[in-house]
């Protein structure tokens, strides 16, 4: 069809019957760009790197109504970063599964179950991997992952990969604008990963009139723009205070920490709880005979007040820590006083921010290009936000990135190296 004339072309249209042309309407390869038909060969993911606009998701919804409608796939993960986005976006937008599916085989959609049912009995099941926890257990022959660069646990991967276990050849497709993430890098190198790379022009066709034009004309040549628009995935963000190169050589061989003089325990807890709330960041830190800086934990994550407070209290006892130091800016004595509830007689140290989030982390990125601080294991998220944070305005919090700061400041320049439990609050 594509080398015929337009006149050739409406010719044939016109001739079709009502069901033929229904039919031609919802032959996806028919419709379909080269780059959005799965790739030949053997592999395990199907790495989708494309602008905004490229039509990721309407690959990622019709990869997974081929595969229910014909039967190859009768149990399949549909994953968002949330649950909102697994709905809005997955399956009831206007690129999503409900959508493309031809009227006399649109499966049922139960919201209250996550389900997507078809005729023939083929299940999709929606998760959030902002709960990876969710896909522990469950398994299946087939995975849409969606947007994977904006979620905030590796583990959600992780947990989906090891449930991808049914049939003769389970696969994913991930579909995503890319990011500087380190576990996407590694998920690039691995040797069952396809990518197929686009940029947003390549759908201009389908595009509002006007839109490529004018985010073209305001993000052409940006580095924004080669990564929202092109699709470049881009390891290194201008004016982060940490590189990856810097990061990878801070890494330390396995069994390689010595004797610590001192070690910290910093919290910079979220001011909220709950699945939308801010992470709370827990770091474990320590410092040698010879003043370098041991990382020995992040143990960050979404939770409840109880919950950090005994995470923290645990890991000083684990680690025979000296202290916890824990940020009070926004909790004041309730911090410390959430802390003192799991254990009366942990010692506690409030700090309070005066300056900055840059200006408080630039010393600590100043002691990693000394060479003096080592990473005791690969910290993937507490290493993103490193590698992303500029201290720009309107820049998410890294919570992670804060818990480090304070602990790398209390070893390096607010305590002696000597052991001493007399800082208490």
């Amino acid at each position: 069809m594509t080398s015929l004339s337009p006149t050739e072309r409406t010719k044939i249209l016109n001739e079709l019957t009502g069901r033929e042309a229904a039919v031609l309407l919802h032959d996806w390869p028919f419709w379909a760009r080269p780059k959005q038909l799965p790739p030949a060969g053997d592999w395990r993911v199907w790495l989708i790197l494309a602008g905004r606009g490229f039509g990721k998701t309407r690959t990622g919804a019709e990869w997974v109504r081929g595969l229910a409608e014909s039967g190859r796939a009768r149990r399949i993960a549909l994953v968002a970063e949330t649950a909102a986005d697994a709905r809005d976006v997955m399956i009831e937008g206007e690129s999503g599964l409900l959508a493309c599916c031809a009227p006399w085989g649109r499966p049922k959609y139960e919201p209250s179950k996550r389900r997507v049912t078809w005729p023939n009995g083929a299940i999709a099941t929606s998760f959030s991997a902002d709960d990876p926890d969710q896909l522990r257990g469950p398994q299946f022959d087939a995975a849409w992952a969606d947007e994977i660069a904006k979620w905030r646990y590796e583990a959600a991967w992780d947990n989906l990969m090891l449930g991808l276990r049914l049939g003769a050849d389970p696969r994913c497709v991930a579909t995503t604008t890319p990011k500087p993430r380190a576990w996407l890098a590694r998920l690039m190198a691995d040797p069952g990963t396809v990518v197929t790379r686009g940029a947003t022009r390549e759908n201009a066709g389908n595009l509002a009139p006007g839109f490529l034009d004018q985010i073209l004309a305001r993000y052409a040549g940006t580095r924004l723009g080669r990564q929202e628009i092109d699709g470049e995935f881009l390891t290194e963000i201008p004016g982060a205070l940490w590189t990856r190169t810097l990061i990878e050589g801070a890494r330390a061989l396995p069994g390689a920490v010595p004797g610590l003089a001192r070690i910290i325990v910093a919290v910079d807890p979220a001011v909220t709880s709950g699945s939308d709330s801010d992470e709370t960041g827990i770091v474990v830190a320590g410092v040698d005979g010879e003043g370098r800086f041991w990382v020995l934990e992040d143990l960050s994550g979404r939770m409840s007040p109880d919950l950090w407070a005994r995470r923290s209290a645990d890991a000083y006892r684990r680690h025979h820590a000296d202290a916890v130091v824990c940020e009070v800016n926004q909790g004041g004595d309730l911090v410390v006083a959430t802390l003192r509830t799991v254990d009366g007689s942990l010692p506690v140290r409030a700090v309070r921010a005066t300056r900055g989030k840059r200006l408080r982390a630039e010393p600590v990125a100043a002691l990693y290009e000394q060479g003096r601080v080592r990473h005791a294991g690969p910290f993937p998220e507490l290493e993103d936000q490193m590698a992303g944070f500029t201290g720009a305005s309107g820049d998410a919090s890294p919570d992670r990135l804060d818990a480090l700061v304070w602990a790398l400041t209390d070893l390096a320049f607010d305590r002696p190296p000597a052991r001493s439990r007399e800082f208490l609050v």
